[in-house]
């Protein structure tokens, strides 16, 4: 399972604000099959197969042009792990497991 850490930044809004993009974004990742996904203060956490994962990050990308955008940058972390399943719960499990 792949865990990707997706930040869309919309350039060239009428405002400085981007909540409204950000609540347009995680609408169109409700409509995205395969995936699960966590909405954090900084980026959007996606969990689920590689290509689905790659599927709804290009629909993320997609929605601020959609909402007026006139250009949009989108950074993307990707920890795709094979050996063994893995998730951003486990993750963090892991590390507080080794803080007691």
């Amino acid at each position: 399972m792949a865990i990707a850490e997706v930040t869309v930044i919309p350039i060239g809004t009428q405002t400085t604000s981007l909540s409204a993009y950000v609540a347009d974004m995680q609408r169109v990742l409700k409509e995205q099959e395969g995936i699960t996904y966590q909405l954090t203060s900084m980026s959007t956490i996606i969990e689920g197969p590689l290509g689905m994962v790659w599927k709804a990050i290009a629909a993320l990308h997609e929605s601020p042009f959609s909402s007026g955008a006139e250009r949009v940058s989108t950074s993307v972390k990707l920890d795709d792990r094979r050996d063994k399943l893995s998730s951003s719960a486990q993750k963090i499990q892991s590390v507080q497991d080794r803080l007691k």
